[in-house]
């Protein structure tokens, strides 16, 4: 008599502490984490509160990354640098304004899967961008024969108000995508890779660095059946001084469980040209997070979501009150199937 089968079968939940307020000072940064009590984390985001006024412009995202413990970050050797994570980091920053609105809040997303049952981090790094309304592109590949499942991005330091990251999306190390410049278009399948895209406001800061993180399957794990696909949705602006946009993407009945997701603000086709910088020097993320298919972000516990969206903002401070042309918002979500 033969064994009885057993489905491979993926649950995800999104944890979630809730909002940490600040920072409360210029030129500094916050740093909150969201924690898996069960499962480990196929990746993660963060929202932000900007309040109003000019001083909105001043609270970014400074980092969205997995952490081994909720504190310690990633930022040594390159390479593969982490097993089986079940922290995940919100970073919000500062730059020359605050106000008492400001706050971040991370979400973990906690994968389980009867196939994926470990899990790798690998980070790559690079130096920059240390000039004014300059890129720092920088991707991290999965080791052979695993399977991307997320990814995330940060800067370094943080007192370097304008220093921000503005990307970090699905993407495969290959000439059709220029080896991570381009990033994943709606329906490719099993991206190996992920890309962290920083912007300099304002130029200055010798020790400027981005990081990118991918989060893998474990190796040896035979990954040949299960499938990731890719969606994404990219919509135009912010473009207006002191403004704000809205892109919200996300699985179709037959693309499985959301299991990360990413965001950027650019200078649009990013799917299909190597990625350049959106229309103004201070333009920044203010969030890249599940959602509902309004673009709400989800509660804690929530095992429902399918949606991902991304929040970018214009700053008014490096244009003179003028605006930002050219600028698009982009969101990705990661999609896995029962395979997984």
């Amino acid at each position: 008599m033969p064994g009885p089968a057993y489905a491979n079968t993926v649950g995800v939940t999104v944890k979630t502490p809730g909002a940490t307020s600040g920072p409360a000072a210029t030129f500094s940064e916050i740093s909150t984490h969201a924690d898996c009590p069960s499962g480990l984390v196929s990746g993660g985001g963060i929202n932000q509160a900007i309040g109003t006024g000019t001083s909105s412009n001043g609270n970014k995202v400074n980092g969205t990354s997995p952490s081994p413990d909720g504190s310690t970050e990633y930022t040594g050797s390159t390479g593969v640098v982490g097993s089986d994570v079940t922290h995940w980091l919100g970073i919000g920053g500062s730059g020359g304004a605050v106000n008492a609105s400001f706050s971040s809040t991370p979400y973990a997303m906690c994968f389980t899967s009867n196939l994926i049952n470990h899990t790798q981090v690998v980070m790559n790094k690079v130096a920059g961008p240390t000039t004014s309304s300059t890129v720092g592109l920088v991707t991290a590949t999965c080791p052979a024969n695993t399977r991307l499942l997320g990814g995330g991005a940060r800067i370094t330091p943080a007192d370097v108000g304008s220093l921000k990251p503005i990307a970090s999306f699905p993407t495969f190390n290959d000439a059709g995508h220029a080896y991570g410049q381009k990033a994943a278009a709606d329906g490719e399948t099993n991206p190996d890779s992920w890309t962290a895209v920083c912007w300099n406001g304002g130029g200055g800061g010798t020790g400027n660095t981005t990081y990118a993180y991918a989060i893998c399957s474990g190796n040896t794990i035979d990954i040949s059946g299960a499938t990731v696909k890719v969606r994404h949705s990219e919509v135009s602006g912010p473009t207006a001084a002191t403004s704000g946009q809205t892109a919200t993407v996300g699985c179709g009945g037959n693309d499985g469980k959301l299991i990360s997701g990413g965001a950027a603000i650019s200078g649009g086709s990013v799917t299909t040209t190597a990625f350049t910088g959106p229309g103004s020097p201070g333009d920044h993320l203010g969030g890249s997070y599940p959602s509902d298919s309004g673009g709400t972000p989800v509660g804690d516990g929530t095992t429902t979501a399918s949606y991902w969206t991304a929040t970018a903002y214009t700053h008014t401070g490096h244009t003179g009150g003028g605006s930002s042309p050219n600028t698009y918002t982009d969101a990705w979500a990661l999609c896995a199937d029962d395979g997984v």
